[in-house]
Parts: C-alpha cells; structure tokens; sequence
C-alpha cells in the first residue's frame, strides 16, 4: 500500500473514532438513554412472557438479544435527525472526514453502546437465572455481530433526508417490530410456523438470538457459520445503503 493512501486510510479511521466519541458523549452517554436501553427491553419480554411458564434457558437468551437490539438501533435513527436540526450536519460532510468514516464512527458508538449494555442482562441472567456459558464463541459473536448490525440498521433508518425526529422514530418502530416477532426471541425457531420460519431468516435479530442462544446452552437453529456470515453481510448490506441514501439526500440538497 503506498504511504499517502496508508496516511488517508489512518485520518479516515482516526476521524471514524472522533464521530464514534462524539456520538457517545453528546448522544449515548445519558441517564435516561442508558436507563431505556436496559429496562425497556426487559419490562417487553416480561410482558410477552408473563402467565407462561418460560424456562431460564428461553428467557435469558431472548432478553439478551432482546436488550441488544434495542440499546444498539436505538439511538443511532435519531443522531443524523438531530444534526441536521442543529445545522451541524452540514458542517460534519464538508469536513475531512469522509462520508464512509462519518457512517462507520455513527455504527461504531451505537455497537459498542449496544455490546455493552447486553452485559447487563446476561450478568443478571447468569446471577440470578442460574444461566451458564457453554459456548463463550458464540455467544460473543451473536453479541458483537449482533450489536454491528443492528447499530448499522440504525444508522439506515437514520439516512433519508428529514430533521424531524419523530419522522425517524415511526419509521425505526415499524421495522424493527416485526423483525422481532420472526426472529425466534420469544418463540423458538424450530417450534415456530413454517411461515414463521420462512420469515426468520430476514431478520438479523434471528442469527444473534440464535448464536446468543448457542452460548447459553440452548440449541442452534443456524451453523454458527451461517448466523456470523449473515450478520456480516446485514452489516455491510446496511452501511452501503446508508451511505447511498445519504449521498442521493446530499446531491438534492445542492
């Protein structure tokens, strides 16, 4: 690789960091963030679960993925929205920064958000479910994967051109609802309608929960190479679009 595009590669990557701390301090790094990450998802699986008789080893799996989606998409749909409220939006693309960078820095703060805050559910899990880690590989790649492309998931719904943050978050709810429900969190796969299951694997949450699942004990209904390369390709599948999205809105916007 010739030095000079060595040198641009490393400010690229060093100006991703500086959108993903940005992003943190302003964004994720809040009480009532941090608070909805956690508590939402539960009080939802809760709900769902309530007057069932639903093992440990169905539960905490399902909430950890449960938790993980929700805190890694959550804030990521509203971060654009809210720049471009404040006229710093503008500021942010006529930097040095690239487009690719400022992308990969928003999907980086909303992963490591969302990997972290999973912890929080898998250690109470682990405390008081008297869940047991079996497979610590899997388990951290349905997290990390997971957490990768579901905050990418984020920052696409975040692409279309508005400053309204309502807008966004219809939009979020309306998709990220369904992909719950076929995704096997509250039913398992492998006992689900074969409409169910033909749905499934459209769903990134579904190869998490099932990898996820696989570190806890539980049975696998993908490979665990399959569920790594899909989250993989929902990932970069997502963050290409984002970027196409966010080109069209600047090119209407000149």
């Amino acid at each position: 690789m010739p030095r000079s595009t060595g040198s641009r590669l490393l400010r690229q990557v060093h100006a991703a960091y500086v959108v993903a701390k940005k992003d943190a301090v302003i964004y994720y790094l809040k009480p009532p963030v941090i608070s909805f990450g956690v508590i939402f998802p539960f009080f939802f699986y809760l709900a769902f679960a309530a007057g069932r008789d639903v093992p440990a080893g169905v539960m905490v799996p399902g909430m950890v993925a449960m938790a993980l989606f929700f805190t890694a998409s959550a804030v990521g749909p509203l971060v654009t929205p809210w720049e471009r409220q404040a006229r710093t939006w503008e500021r942010l693309v006529t930097s040095p920064a690239s487009l690719w960078a400022i992308i990969a820095g928003d999907i980086a703060a909303g992963l490591a958000f969302g990997a972290l805050l999973s912890l929080v559910p898998l250690a109470l899990g682990i405390g008081l479910a008297g869940a047991e880690v079996t497979d610590a590989a899997s388990l951290a790649l349905g997290i990390l994967l997971g957490a990768l492309a579901f905050s990418a998931l984020g920052v696409l719904m975040a692409a279309p051109a508005t400053d309204t943050p309502p807008q966004v978050m219809m939009l979020s709810n309306l998709v990220r609802l369904p992909l719950i429900f076929v995704s096997g969190v509250f039913v398992p796969l492998s006992a689900m309608q074969e409409w169910g299951q033909a749905l499934a694997p459209f769903s990134p949450l579904s190869y998490s929960a099932d990898l996820i699942r696989a570190g806890l004990g539980g049975p696998r209904y993908f490979s665990a190479g399959v569920s790594a390369m899909a989250l993989l390709g929902f990932g970069a599948g997502f963050m290409i679009l984002a970027r196409m999205l966010d080109r069209a809105s600047q090119s209407r916007s000149r």
